[in-house]
């Protein structure tokens, strides 16, 4: 299934294949904040004293900007302390990383610390993030460093272990056993990541467990949960997938997502609406004279349990033989873990989300070798921010990726020819942003068929093509989490995928991925165009443009593709109309020439582009009369975005743009 994207203003492609064990793969994961772990160990051994990261000073500003900022009482009395100054004989990890290392300080990050639980079930997932070999003994030099993914790149972070104290215990997350700090500086590392402790306050479980897995989620509201959910949560967990559950306590007028910021409320059944859960086992047993299925759970507050049917101490495990019990795990303590029986689970929780270290389809039994192309773009208010379907005059100025969908699934039924692919949309540093005032946006996408006369052409589609075209497939709602996923079947042929925030002129980044189960290939001229760009780009993914086309300075790939294409168009009329192939054409000719490159302007524009782009013979060679060219689009094009019917009014801020 190739796949190709098309579009202005979308940063980079990053084909995955390509660079697996290059910069930001696991094998060589990007360094954050520049910092390289183990020539920092290793001048700390050679000087005999501690890392201090002064990146993520012990102070104030790590820990938050509001609530936990300079002017709040909560922080007069935290004191920075390292393990060695809390406890004897500390240990990163004491008989192997579980569940009950992982319990909720006062931070509101239960659905960090969900994910953290779930990460414990498998051992290979948790070495990618907690690297081995870090230990309080041997080679201790006070620094410690974490892995994650990050908007697709692996990095590596590294952090100091100085960590957030009142009264000598631990403000944040703690481990059950009081000398083992390994969950604690995780969750360091991770604040560190997005800016301070306070930016990790209330989110969505999936969150962090992409962030773990570099994985893709998929969501099941319970009340239009499929038949085999049991199947399905059962199958996730031998695949390695991750998850996470919630009681919905508030409900929003596009979604049904709840935002957990960890001020809960408990039920008589011993449950927390607005809380995240670890989902940590599924099993069926023998009870009486059937079988039950069972759900075990975990709250990351280590305590506060559900006290129904099959909780810790109910009737039910007393028909279960003590093998039985030993094989479930079944033990009596205020741990936050507990069992019950997968009809109650249905009834009381809302909300099950799963992340899927690949996108195979937990309702079959194939694995599938799956190819991710990773898009990374922006919407920049003005020129590429256009909203919605429901904002006709801008929804065409969004970024704009080419689906090409060639082979149709090996499985497909005789009667159905159809290609399987997963678009996931992703918007990109919403919590790092936050002490500057930033939300998640809501955002979503829509997928366009493009018809077999237009498959030639690879320019961004125009307004009218949206006015006269109904998209093929979309997601099922704009929502304000941070990604939106789903899974599609559509007919072999071309798309073009339209991500978008619901509301226009909102400006920030994205990533758009798209899984496939056949590989990604590109055309020889593809292949060629990228050999060209590369020769010349400042960097792997971008070429300077001397000038700001985006408040960058810079060119993307698929921005160097649209003006390449832009400016063989624009050659072939500069060559018409240059006088024996002079190299020049006259001031006169180029009102000719902008014409036929489909722009219509005044007299006195006329007049303002001979002066400026014309030499003193009042002739234009070719390069002004590109830049002229370049600068019109660009005029254009922000001019459209802001149209309703033929006038535009700005405010100061816009005209700033």
């Amino acid at each position: 299934m190739p796949y190709t994207p098309s579009g202005f203003f979308c940063d980079r492609l990053i084909r995955e294949r390509e660079r697996r064990d290059g910069e930001g793969s696991l094998s060589k994961p990007l360094r954050f904040s520049g910092q390289d772990f183990t020539t920092l160990k290793q001048e700390c051994l050679t000087k005999k004293c501690l890392f201090e990261d002064d990146t993520f000073p012990a102070s104030v500003e790590s820990l938050g900007y509001k609530e936990l900022g300079h002017k709040s009482n909560k922080v007069k009395n935290i004191v920075w302390r390292r393990p060695k100054e809390i406890c004897e004989n500390p240990q990163f990890i004491v008989g192997g990383a579980s569940r009950t290392d992982i319990c909720q300080g006062d931070l509101g990050d239960c659905w960090l610390l969900a994910a953290i639980a779930c990460l414990t079930l498998n051992e290979k997932l948790l070495y990618r993030v907690v690297p081995q070999d870090q230990s309080y003994s041997e080679g201790y030099g006070g620094i410690f460093h974490f892995q994650f993914w990050r908007y697709g790149d692996w990095v590596d972070v590294v952090i100091d272990d100085r960590i957030p104290t009142f009264n000598n215990q631990l403000v944040f997350t703690k481990s059950a056993e009081r000398n083992e700090f390994w969950s604690a500086l995780l969750e360091k590392a991770y604040a560190k990541l997005h800016g301070s402790y306070e930016a990790l306050k209330g989110g969505n479980t999936t969150e962090a467990m992409e962030d773990f897995t570099g994985g893709v989620t998929e969501f099941y509201e319970m009340k239009e949960a499929p038949k085999e959910l049991y199947k399905i949560m059962k199958k996730a967990l031998e695949r390695g997938s991750m998850m996470g559950c919630s009681i919905d306590v508030m409900l929003f007028l596009i979604s049904s997502l709840t935002i957990r910021n960890c001020d809960p409320t408990r039920t008589v059944t011993g449950l927390v609406k607005g809380h995240a859960y670890s989902v940590t086992a599924v099993e069926e047993s023998q009870h009486k004279a059937s079988k039950v299925r069972l759900v075990r759970l975990r709250n990351p507050w280590g305590q506060v349990e559900w006290n129904g049917p099959w909780s810790d101490n109910s009737k039910e495990w007393v028909s279960l033989s003590k093998g039985e019990k030993d094989q479930l795990q079944h033990q009596s303590a205020e741990d936050g873990e507990f069992w019950m029986s997968f009809e109650d689970f249905k009834k009381n929780y809302t909300k099950i989300e799963i992340c899927n270290l690949t996108p195979d389809a937990l309702e079959d039994d194939k694995i599938h070798k799956w190819t991710v192309s990773v898009n990374e773009g922006r919407w920049v208010r003005g020129c590429s921010a256009g909203g919605c379907r429901n904002y006709p005059d801008t929804f065409w100025t969004n970024p704009q990726f080419r689906l090409c969908l060639l082979e149709e699934d090996d499985d497909s039924e005789d009667n159905e020819v159809a290609c399987s692919f997963v678009v996931s949309l992703m918007q990109k540093n919403r919590r790092k942003e936050r002490k500057l005032g930033a939300n998640l946006f809501t955002i979503g996408f829509a997928i366009y068929e493009v018809s077999l006369s237009m498959h030639g052409n690879k320019q961004h589609m125009q307004k009218d093509f949206f006015l006269f075209n109904s998209s093929k497939a979309r997601c099922k709602s704009y929502i304000n989490l941070r990604e939106v996923t789903q899974r599609f079947r559509l007919s072999p042929g071309e798309y073009v995928i339209i991500p978008s925030t619901y509301e226009p002129h909102q400006e920030g980044e994205f990533i758009l991925r798209v899984f496939s189960e056949k590989r990604n290939t590109s055309d020889e001229e593809d292949q060629q165009f990228r050999s060209l760009f590369q020769q010349i780009a400042a960097d792997v993914s971008t070429v300077s443009t001397g000038r700001p086309m985006d408040g960058t300075g810079r060119l993307s790939l698929q921005e160097f593709r649209h003006l390449w294409n832009k400016i063989k168009q624009w050659q072939g009329i500069f060559r018409h109309y240059s006088s024996d192939q002079a190299g020049i054409i006259n001031s006169y000719e180029m009102r000719n020439a902008i014409n036929d490159a489909g722009f219509r302007l005044n007299n006195q524009l006329y007049d303002i582009i001979t002066m400026r782009y014309a030499n003193e013979g009042m002739n234009i060679d070719f390069d002004s009369f590109i830049s002229c060219l370049v600068r019109l689009e660009a005029m254009f094009r922000a001019f459209q975005a802001f149209d309703q019917d033929g006038t535009i009014r700005l405010s100061v801020l816009e005209v700033s743009c």
